[in-house]
């Protein structure tokens, strides 16, 4: 099977968070899971999105983000207590949504533990039906590139 290769313009990060690896997080290898760092991931999303709402048109229609599919490459192990930083981005824009990035890094050392990409369509949950992107949302991001437009 080939490999994955994760590789994120550097212009496209525009959020940044700190959250630390506990010790519930860690595998029988000692270090980091998978399934912690799929929560981490999670969380440093829903941190993104939170700090971009600003009550516009999005939350009067109920739109919400719903996660279509999600690309982790791991480059170095984290441990129990380890300061992560996830900076997070958004890029290859589309009618419905596009990618939300994530580079996390291990800032005492500089060491690259992940690079992440997750896929995102707008959803109206009153409609129960996917969305076109929001012009709000497609506004605070003028430099993301959009892969079509119809």
């Amino acid at each position: 099977m080939a490999r994955l290769k994760l590789d994120f313009p550097e212009d496209q990060y525009y959020y940044s968070t700190h959250l630390t690896v506990r010790v519930t997080d860690i595998n029988s290898a000692n270090h980091l899971g998978n399934d912690s760092m799929i929560s981490m991931i999670s969380e440093a999303r829903a941190r993104f999105l939170f700090d971009l709402r600003t009550g516009d048109d999005a939350e009067a229609d109920q739109v919400g983000i719903i996660v279509t599919d999600l690309a982790t490459t791991y480059r170095n192990e984290a441990h129990a207590r380890d300061q992560l930083l996830f900076e997070v981005g958004v890029m290859d824009f589309n009618r419905y949504g596009g990618d939300i990035t994530f580079r996390i890094t291990r800032p005492q050392d500089g060491a690259l533990v992940a690079m992440a990409k997750s896929g995102f369509v707008f959803f109206s949950y009153e409609r129960k039906e996917v969305m076109p992107m929001p012009e709000s949302f497609a506004r605070k991001f003028p430099k993301v590139n959009w892969v079509d437009r119809g």
